[in-house]
């Protein structure tokens, strides 16, 4: 993984124990969230172990702090782990090999980088985009009877802060704030900022209200709008299509992990076997929607990227053996897949979080939910099938 710095030291940090080759991507998602100063690794390989990692680090830095930081890393989040077989569920053959075509598609304008981790875009992705987002809400509200909710964009801090995830994956939060709502401290600021005085120091300063944050999916605003009290029916199942945002470091590449994307959620909530029936369902015709697009990929038992978390390890290891979370994976280049969807089952944690009570409150829900990324599935889709239109399945072409 690599990036151009104009002025950097290098480190070798030595793992000890190091870390087995089959946890080798465990170490290697995490390593940018180390530090902000590291800009460039490289993991060094012997008798199948990583057994050091070569940084490109910003600027200086006390290697013996970073060596420290690292290795907590490595010992709490990666060498903990048991990690179980990769178990496939679904798998659907490539018509033809697929090609990265994000440098083609900055060279045409149809998509610009508009900032860190921000991609526009135009003809033909977006409306490639809306037409797969509207694909999966005709099955949500017409074959699971979902209900369609648009939410607003921030999401109060205190209902994130409920849900656990600033405990799990406190690496991806983006958070929002605003000036001190002061007369005072709106003229000091505009007259600092007249002086020519340094922003950021100013922000840094002036800023005290973190009520509210970026959501990291949609999911969250469904079990904040649905919080301390029962559901309406013995199971609901509701839609939304929004914004969500995850800081994603310098893992940021094309329109994989963007910080800023589109995701269209589904949500079940209710009894336990009604919401694992529904994800299931919903899985079915994911898969279907795919070979009916013409694309190849696979669907597998997979995991969060809990960060830092006391029991990062024990929780990776029962999401994986007991099969809560799958993603859907599509090839954009040989050798390389992204997770375009995600179905998630959560048993009652978000029932207990949020309090929502099964009808007459005598008990607590269960809840599911599966992401779609938007401009990550429309990418996978280009990538496989080109940029030409002409070449698309016939049903998209005649829906474009």
């Amino acid at each position: 993984m690599s990036a151009n710095p104009a002025a950097a030291e290098r480190h070798r940090i030595q793992l000890d124990p190091p870390v087995p080759e089959a946890l080798a991507g465990e170490l290697a998602t995490r390593l940018f969230f180390v530090s902000e100063a590291i800009v460039e690794f490289t993991l060094v390989r012997a008798d199948g172990h990583v057994e050091a990692v070569d940084l490109v680090v910003a600027g200086a830095v006390d290697p013996r702090e970073l060596a420290r930081k690292l290795r907590f890393v490595a010992a709490n989040d990666v060498l903990a782990q048991r990690r179980p077989q990769s178990k496939v569920v679904w798998s659907s053959p490539l018509r033809r090999p697929p090609q990265d075509l994000f440098d083609e598609l900055l060279r045409r304008g149809i998509a610009t980088e508009a900032g860190e981790g921000q991609v526009a875009v135009g003809e033909p992705v977006l409306s490639l985009m809306d037409h797969l987002d509207a694909r999966i809400r005709a099955l949500a509200t017409s074959e699971l009877g979902a209900r369609d909710v648009r939410y607003p964009t921030l999401i109060p801090t205190a209902a994130m802060t409920r849900a656990g995830y600033l405990r799990s994956f406190p690496q991806l939060m983006m958070f929002v704030t605003r000036l001190h709502g002061d007369v005072d401290t709106y003229r000091q600021f505009v007259d600092r900022l007249d002086g020519g005085e340094d922003l950021e120091r100013q922000l840094r300063a002036d800023c005290r209200s973190f009520d509210y944050c970026l959501p990291p999916t949609m999911c969250f605003h469904t079990y904040h709008q649905l919080s301390g009290r029962p559901l309406p029916a013995p199971s609901l199942v509701v839609t939304s299509r929004g914004k969500s945002f995850r800081f994603e470091s310098r893992y940021r590449r094309s329109m994989e992990r963007l910080w800023d994307f589109t995701i269209r959620e589904i949500v079940f909530l209710g009894p336990r076997d009604l919401v694992l029936a529904g994800r299931r369902r919903l899985m079915e015709l994911a898969f279907a929607l795919a070979e009916s697009l013409g694309l190849g990929g696979r669907c597998e038992v997979a995991n969060d990227p809990f960060f830092v978390d006391g029991d990062t390890a024990g929780r990776t290891w029962s999401q994986r053996m007991f099969e809560l979370k799958y993603e859907l994976r599509l090839p954009i280049s040989p050798g390389v897949d992204i997770a375009v969807g995600s179905f998630n089952f959560h048993e009652r944690f978000f029932g207990e979080s949020f309090g929502i009570a099964s009808p007459g409150g005598e008990g607590l829900v269960h809840t599911a939910c599966a992401g779609f990324g938007l401009e990550r599935f429309a990418y996978a889709f280009v990538c496989q099938h080109g940029l030409d239109p002409a070449g698309w399945p016939r049903e998209v072409r005649d829906a474009l």
